[in-house]
Formats: structure tokens, C-alpha cells, sequence
């Protein structure tokens, strides 16, 4: 029966069940012992948040092919306050080295209650930070990462809320669900 995995991926680890360095990281491993399922799509080591995996080949096509332009929506705390240019860069697409994003959807949030992060993220007295909602549909290595440092504000915290119509709710990190499809 085809399913899906909603996993909230803590910091610090790979989106992946294996890990040959040494000494090894931490993996899905550590936390998913489903048999047979595969993340559909990848989030960095240090960023955090929503990971689906599947068992269904399918499923994992849908959700990780540009094609299908599943929306993703990450909460992204920044170093100072964004401004209103900023943001309207971000919306029109920002340009990166390996070529232009597509327009994201944007606006300022307040910060978010979220569970602490190990290693917390720096703090500096002399720099306030801000917190924004971004929506992409494009999935490129690092990609929030590089469109906020694009427009001079960069990533101190990145958290994947939600994949098309899934979220995190109220799955706490290293916690996951499993839908039947």
C-alpha cells in the first residue's frame, strides 16, 4: 500500500539513510525504520523541518519533479531586518549564479514558536534578525540560502514548513507520521 512519511528532520542531519564518513553522521537511520521508504527530495543538513518519504515511485516523482511545481514554504529567520526592496526582489526572482529563480511568494511573519535548535543560532546584541515566510516551487541545492544572501540578507535559521498540502503541525523534530495514500 502506497504511503507517505511527514518526518520533522532536526538539524545536523542527512536526508538520507547511510553515511560512509567518518566518523558517520547522523541519518534518517537514527529515526525512520519503516521498511522500503525513500525521501522524495532532499533538505539540507543544516536546515531543518519537513521531509516526506515514500514508498511509492510515483509519489516521489510528483513531489520532487520541478515539473509538478509542488509549493514549498519555509520560515527563514535572517540577519536584520528585511526590507520592503528586499522582499520585492525576492518576489519578482532573484538571479543566481546557475541562473534566475522563479518569483516566490514572501511576507514578513513574526517569529515563529519553534522548538530550540542544537547548536542555537548566534545571537549578536548590535544585529537584530527578522523572520520571513518564503514560497518556492523550484528545489536547487541551497537555494533560499542563496536567494536571501542574493539580496543582503542572510539565513541564520531555515525551517521547511510545508510540501503542497502537508505540514509540520505539530510534529516535533525527529518525530514523523505515516498517511496512507
Amino acid at each position: 500500500m502506497p504511503l507517505l512519511v511527514l518526518f520533522n528532520k532536526p538539524y545536523d542531519v542527512l536526508s538520507q539513510f547511510t553515511d560512509n564518513s567518518v566518523p558517520p553522521r547522523t541519518t534518517l537511520a537514527e529515526f525512520i525504520s519503516l521498511p522500503g521508504v525513500y525521501p522524495a527530495g532532499r533538505l539540507d543538513r543544516d536546515s531543518e523541518g519537513l521531509l516526506l518519504l515514500t514508498n511509492c515511485g510515483d509519489t516521489q516523482h510528483r513531489l520532487s519533479d520541478p515539473k509538478h511545481k509542488a509549493a514549498k514554504t519555509y520560515w527563514v529567520q535572517l540577519e536584520g531586518e528585511i526590507s520592503d526592496d528586499a522582499i520585492a526582489q525576492l518576489e519578482q526572482g532573484v538571479s543566481l549564479k546557475d541562473g534566475p529563480c522563479l518569483p516566490a511568494v514572501v511576507q514578513r511573519i513574526a517569529p515563529p514558536t519553534l522548538w530550540p535548535r542544537q547548536p542555537p543560532v548566534r545571537y549578536r546584541a548590535a544585529i537584530p534578525t527578522s523572520w520571513i515566510s518564503l514560497s518556492i516551487t523550484e528545489g536547487r541545492n541551497r537555494q533560499v540560502r542563496r536567494m536571501t544572501a542574493a539580496v543582503g540578507y542572510p539565513t541564520l535559521r531555515l525551517v521547511r514548513w510545508q510540501i503542497a498540502d502537508w505540514s509540520l503541525d505539530e510534529l516535533a523534530p525527529g518525530e514523523f507520521k505515516v498517511i496512507y495514500l
